[in-house]
């Protein structure tokens, strides 16, 4: 059966889950709300994402999706996703992720802490419940590691990260994007580039981890906000 702008079939691992349009777009924004927030939407913030005059409507669409094994309540108020059921066959899974500036792969630039647009990535790379962010990489420190100049990156936002992994470090109110190498009485923040003009970072604590790098998305075309 082919798929339409109204209706929606997926498959679980032992049942047919068959999803409106308006399910999809509800499960968005629950989705998009929990993972920029941490908690998700009330009845009346998804009525006025919706458009919807009365919450009654939403009501209904919630407690269809929890029937349905999509959604749980959790507590009086808040909502968890527990199961994803476009994710195989249906390219709805995404959640909206705002790219925030550009930070640099060469010497640190100052962070844009503006969001230019929202991008929609899927589920299966920025997995709620963590919260994502997108920054363009400045300069050619990483091409070792697939990070060339002008491509967007998808960073998982958290304060701390391991040794090995790859960063957006904040030194000074600037950004950076290096892999981080934690040594017993400093750390490195490590370039991986062709380029030998850059050089490690070295520091103690005096900076901070804004998040870790899940993967360089390329180059994008987006409509930016006016």
């Amino acid at each position: 059966m082919p798929f339409s702008l109204y209706k929606v079939y997926a498959m679980s691992s032992d049942k047919t889950i068959r999803l409106t349009a308006k399910d999809s777009e509800a499960l968005r924004h629950i989705r998009n709300t929990i993972v920029h927030t941490g908690k998700s939407p009330s009845v009346r913030e998804i009525q006025a994402m919706m458009g919807y005059k009365s919450p009654r409507s939403v009501s209904v669409i919630v407690e269809r999706l929890v029937n349905k094994g999509v959604l749980a309540k959790r507590g009086k108020r808040q909502l968890a996703i527990v199961e994803e059921p476009e994710k195989h066959l249906f390219d709805a899974s995404t959640v909206d992720v705002p790219i925030v500036g550009s930070a640099s792969c060469g010497a640190p630039l100052l962070a844009e802490e503006h969001i230019e647009a929202k991008v929609p990535v899927s589920v299966a790379l920025a997995k709620p419940p963590h919260r994502y962010f997108l920054l363009r990489a400045n300069g050619n420190s990483m091409n070792r590691e697939g990070i060339d100049d002008g491509d967007i990156v998808l960073v998982r936002q958290q304060t701390t990260a391991s040794s090995g992994e790859i960063v957006v470090a904040l030194i000074d109110a600037e950004a950076t994007i290096k892999r981080l190498r934690i040594g017993k009485s400093a750390v490195v923040l490590e370039p991986c580039s062709t380029n030998a003009r850059h050089v490690p970072i070295v520091l103690q604590r005096d900076f901070q981890v804004q998040g870790v790098v899940i993967c360089s998305l390329g180059k994008l075309n987006y409509p930016e906000r006016d």
